[in-house]
C-alpha cells in the first residue's frame, strides 16, 4: 500500500498574462462610479469571468510586470474588494506595488509564478516567502520585508495607523 500525498488545498489561482495594466483592473470607463460597480468590470478584457467567478481567498497569478500603467489606487483596492488574497508575480510596476500594500493587498515576488496553472490550488506562506503548488513543489519568492507584510496583516496603512494611534489620537501628537 503506497503513502497518499496529502493534497495541496489553499488558494485557487486565476492565471493571467505579462504585464497586466490599471486599466485592466480598474476600467476608466468604470472609474466615475465606486468600487463596488468597478469590481464588477475588473479584469474584463483578460478574464471576462473573473469577477463573477472569483471567491474570498483565491490569488492572482501573472507574468511579470504585473500593475502597470497609471497609479490609481483603485486598481488595487478592487482586488482588496473581490477578496482576492495575494498577486503572485516575477515582477510589479513600482507605482502598483506600493499601492497594493497601502491597501492592505499581499504581492508575492516569484519567479516561478508562471508555472503555476489556471484553477490549481497553493498554499501562501509570505513570511516563509514561498509558495507551495498541488504537486507539493515550492516555489522560492523574494523576501517581502516585515513591516509590509505587519502593513497587509493590519488590513492597509491607514488600518495600521490608527491602530498604532489609538483611540482618540491624531498623526500629529507624539506618543
Amino acid at each position: 500500500m503506497g503513502v497518499q500525498a496529502t493534497p495541496v488545498t489553499g488558494h485557487r489561482a486565476w492565471r493571467l498574462p505579462a504585464e497586466v495594466d490599471t486599466d485592466q483592473l480598474a476600467p476608466g470607463h468604470a472609474m466615475k462610479h465606486g468600487l463596488e460597480v468597478i469590481a464588477r468590470h475588473c479584469l474584463e478584457g483578460v478574464r471576462p469571468e473573473f469577477a463573477a467567478g472569483v471567491r474570498p481567498g483565491d490569488v492572482l497569478v501573472a507574468g511579470p510586470g504585473f500593475g502597470i500603467g497609471s497609479s490609481r489606487e483603485q486598481a488595487a483596492s478592487v482586488l482588496v474588494h473581490l477578496g482576492v488574497a495575494a498577486v503572485i508575480a516575477p515582477s510589479f510596476s513600482g507605482l502598483y506595488f506600493r499601492n497594493a500594500f497601502n491597501v492592505g493587498l499581499l504581492l508575492l515576488r516569484c519567479p516561478g509564478a508562471e508555472t503555476i496553472a489556471d484553477g490549481e490550488h497553493v498554499r501562501l506562506d509570505a513570511r516563509g516567502a514561498h509558495v507551495v503548488r498541488a504537486d507539493g513543489q515550492v516555489l522560492p519568492c523574494e523576501p517581502t520585508p516585515a513591516f509590509l507584510l505587519d502593513m497587509v496583516q493590519a488590513g492597509g496603512l491607514l488600518p495600521q495607523l490608527k491602530a498604532r494611534l489609538g483611540p482618540g489620537r491624531r498623526a500629529t501628537e507624539t506618543p
